[in-house]
């Protein structure tokens, strides 16, 4: 499943290459420089985007989870698991962005 780039990321990739070039890197460094898998890592900016209520990074590591081998009711599980830490209706919303594309998913169109 290819990932489509949101618009506005992509304006500022543009407006601020060094930005976003640094960015970049770092999200490479620390995924690949310690003892995680890629779809474990993954589930744990997962459920560090529902902490923050980002339904854009939400859509992201459940796209990117996938990709990586995780199945939908790891990708579940994981936001379930955080739900004394960040708050059940914190959970709920990342549980519906999550279905969001795996909905896309089974229906075979592109996810955002």
């Amino acid at each position: 499943m290819a990932e489509r780039v949101p618009g506005f990321y992509l304006y500022l990739k543009k407006k601020h290459p060094a930005y976003l070039e640094a960015v970049e890197a770092l999200g490479t460094v620390v995924r690949d420089h310690g003892p995680l898998d890629e779809k474990t890592v993954h589930l744990v900016q997962l459920a560090a985007a529902a902490a923050i209520r980002s339904e854009g990074a939400v859509h992201s590591h459940v796209r990117r989870a996938l990709e990586a081998g995780a199945t939908p009711d790891e990708l579940r599980h994981a936001l379930i698991c955080v739900t004394s830490t960040v708050g059940f209706p914190n959970v709920t919303a990342a549980l519906s962005w999550c279905d969001d594309i795996l909905l896309k998913k089974r229906r075979g169109t592109r996810t955002t």
